[in-house]
């Protein structure tokens, strides 16, 4: 049956009852209000069934509805039973007191989403009933003359008491309708209304007896009848608006306190006039729930507060989070912007985001563990926060990632000293002296600039975040590097996110691939090693370079997780070459993270025993500033490499920040002059005279000497004279996968290792 005729026969079973009111038609009336009664629970069954998003509303409303209906069928049986009908109104009234609580928690959980201790508010609901059952029970006492008694309602019989208990409920759900219709804006949605004219209907006859003394009027059973009529077209209906209220204990609480001072109000009123005593208790007794409903929220609201001040604030080092950080921002600029939008005497400030993190902070946690890493970040937003201006906001981001935002302006240079001075001095962290070096992203608004009214928060930390990233790039190891959003270099933020993530995915899915570059003697131009470089096989941009990506893995974090699979891969293809006769030697790069890890020795040493590689024939080349960043941590993980027979060599040369006589102090046994020196060595005699005298002091101090990109015989000629070991550069080879260098070894020695080159997928599996 479609809800049109469901509503339709409701209504029709409303007439005969409506109109069998005689008092020679008793067995008529029972008969006609059971029809009625049973046709209108079963069409708000049937919207507790289909409606998911209100079901349990519904369901309320239903069992509401049948035992209200019990109610109304066995007060029309004892009018049918002559002995009964002096008790005709008190199933009713006990049944609607018994039906309050269901209506109540409906109307409750229809306008708002309820948690918490007494999520449906039923404590404050009762309460409320005491206290207008106390008021009109005085009102009745007091109309009909009674003295001071003990009783309820002085001298009034008790099917009248419970008749005022009953109206006290129809005048508490009206109240909760219409409370629900405002505070959960559903005063749009006609549904609410019906509610309330089907309460306020079927609770009319009961007021009317209140006030006739006990007799329900002719009229009041049409109206009641028309009562059930309403229910089931609100039941009927779609609901058009959702209801926007939650379950802030601030409305609860709002009500515990209009209910606490009406129920002492009427207990004055009850003293005051002389109406039973009763009424009085009656009244505290409403006082008294109300008043632990109105604790329970007081309660609620102070773990409210709490969790929302939780919410904002990072639990680490206790500054804003992520979520409060937008919001101020958010807020800012809707204000700045507002206020130059009004024209007002002067221009609103503009406003400077800053976003920092901390250089190599992962070396940190990978070497003294997490809870370092995290005293760490307490420890400098200890230095930051009380130095920053008093209206600039600090908030962590997350990681070791921070925002600063303020005026922009002198404010804002006082903010970039702030970080400045943070930074100067090192911090103690697990007995270990850690100086953190803090890359600066800085980007700013200005109220009324072009495209000042698209600007929002989220797009201000991308652009900071950007600028902050490239500032790690170029810029590592000199304090704390500052660089401002530029849109020519910055603006592909988007791009840049999609290829650290597509990097990440190329790591774990075995995309990178190893070059390999020879490495001659000098002497006699015979192959001395290789040196193992990395490239990207990436899926649809092809063979990309280490220039491409590396910047990316270094700022992001990747870096040691591309080390390490450059080194597996090199020491497996070493294996292969090895099983087929050519016993090669292999340089690998090693990043700064990775030579920080004391775990190295270890992760190479097993690598080398699970391939039968000699540790002498592998060498591991360090810059001078990865060696210099932490000299105590990288030396020694450098001596322990040696400990195990592998060879250490100092990469690209002359372009750091040591000087030759700490040479002496390095356990490596191999020097690389950078190109920036092999290009010149023909044009300009000062780097000549650098290059010999460098040659000279590294055979002193009994170290090999590997020229880079050597590209042409002239400059081969110059460096064999004077006295390099070996040289390396495009005048021998490029970089060349493993078979390509085969071919190379081949085509140039005449000899040609055994075919075991492993295949790239054999790489990845585990070498």
């Amino acid at each position: 049956m479609s809800t049109l005729g469901l509503l339709l026969v409701t209504a029709l079973a409303q007439v005969p009852a409506a109109f069998a009111v005689g008092g020679s038609w008793p067995l008529v009336r029972f008969t006609m209000a059971l029809v009625a009664v049973t046709a209108t629970w079963r069409v708000v069954a049937w919207r507790a069934r289909t409606s998911a998003a209100e079901r349990l509303v519904w369901r309320m409303f239903s069992a509401g509805c049948l035992l209200y209906g019990v109610g109304a069928v066995a007060t029309a049986a004892c009018v049918a039973v002559p002995e009964l009908r002096a008790f005709a109104d008190v199933p009713g009234a006990v049944c609607a007191g018994l039906t309050f609580p269901l209506a109540y928690r409906a109307l409750v959980r229809w306008s708002r989403r309820s948690s918490g201790v007494d999520p449906d508010d039923l404590l404050n609901g009762t309460s409320a009933v005491l206290v207008v059952a106390a008021l009109i029970g005085a009102g009745v006492a007091l109309h009909d003359g009674d003295g001071v008694t003990s009783g309820f309602l002085g001298s009034a019989a008790w099917p009248e008491q419970l008749l005022v208990l009953q109206n006290a409920c129809v005048f508490v759900l009206l109240g909760a309708a219409i409370t629900a219709a405002f505070t959960g804006r559903l005063h749009r949605d006609v549904r609410i209304w019906l509610v309330f004219a089907a309460y306020a209907l079927a609770g009319s006859g009961g007021l009317a007896a209140l006030v006739d003394g006990g007799a329900r009027p002719a009229w009041a059973l049409p109206l009641w009848s028309a009562g059930l009529v309403a229910l089931a077209a609100a039941a009927v209906l779609r609901a058009r608006f959702e209801p926007t209220g939650s379950s802030d204990p601030v409305k609860s609480t709002v009500g515990s306190f209009v209910v606490v001072t009406a129920g002492l109000a009427v207990a004055t009123l009850v003293l005051l006039t002389g109406a039973p005593r009763g009424l009085a208790l009656c009244a505290l007794v409403g006082v008294l729930g109300s008043s632990v409903r109105l604790l329970v929220n007081l309660f609620e609201l102070a773990q409210l507060a709490v969790s929302r001040r939780e919410a904002l604030t990072d639990d680490l080092t206790g500054t804003a989070n992520r979520r409060a950080l937008l919001r101020h921002l958010e807020d800012l600029l809707a204000e700045r912007g507002t206020d130059r939008g009004e024209g007002g005497d002067r221009p609103a400030a503009g406003v400077q985001v800053l976003v920092f993190d901390l250089d190599h902070f992962k070396e940190v946690n990978d070497s003294l563990g997490h809870s370092a890493g995290d005293g760490l970040l307490q420890m400098l937003t200890q230095r930051i926060a009380p130095d920053l201006p008093p209206a600039a906001v600090l908030a962590r981001l997350g990681g070791d990632e921070f925002v600063v935002v303020s005026d922009d302006g002198p404010v804002g240079d006082r903010v970039l000293a702030v970080l400045e001075a943070a930074r100067r001095e090192p911090f103690a962290v697990g007995g270990v002296s850690v100086h953190a070096d803090l890359s600066v992203g800085r980007t700013t608004w200005t109220p009324g600039s072009s495209g000042a009214a698209r600007t929002n928060a989220a797009l201000l930390l991308r652009r900071a975040d950007s600028a902050m990233y490239d500032a790690k790039r170029t810029g590592q190891g000199t304090g704390a590097c500052v660089v401002t959003y530029d849109p020519a270099r910055h603006g592909d933020t988007q791009g840049l996110l999609s290829t650290v993530a597509e990097l990440r995915h190329a790591i774990a899915a075995g995309q990178l691939r190893v070059h390999f570059q020879p490495q001659l003697h000098t002497a006699d131009g015979t192959l001395s090693g290789v040196e193992a470089l990395v490239r990207w096989e990436h899926p649809t941009r092809g063979l990309l370079g280490p220039a491409e990506f590396l910047d990316l893995a270094e700022t992001h974090g990747l870096m040691d997780a591309v080390t390490r699979e450059v080194l597996r891969q090199a020491v497996s293809q070493q294996a292969a070459w090895r099983r087929g006769g050519l016993a090669v030697r292999v340089s690998v790069n090693l990043s700064a993270g990775t030579l920080l890890d004391t775990s190295l020795p270890a992760t190479v040493a097993a690598l080398l025993d699970r391939h039968g590689v000699p540790a002498s024939s592998l060498v591991l080349e360090v810059t001078e500033t990865a060696l210099l960043r932490e000299p105590e941590r990288s030396l020694a993980v450098v001596e322990a490499l040696r400990a195990l027979g592998v060879q250490g060599s100092i990469d690209d040369f002359g372009t750091g920040y040591s000087s030759l006589t700490q040479l002496r102090q390095l356990p490596v046994g191999e020097l690389k002059l950078d190109r920036a020196f092999t290009v010149d060595l023909l044009t300009d005699p000062r780097v000549a005279a650098i290059v010999a005298h460098t040659i000279g002091l590294a055979h002193a101090l009994q170290l090999r000497v590997v020229a880079e990109g050597v590209e042409d015989e002239d400059t081969l000629a110059a460096l064999t004279g004077l006295g390099c070991d070996e040289t390396q550069g495009f005048l021998h080879a490029r970089p060349l996968p493993a078979r390509a260098f085969e071919a190379w070894y081949a085509a140039r020695y005449g000899a040609v290792p055994s075919p075991r080159t492993p295949r790239p997928e054999a790489l990845t599996a585990g070498g």
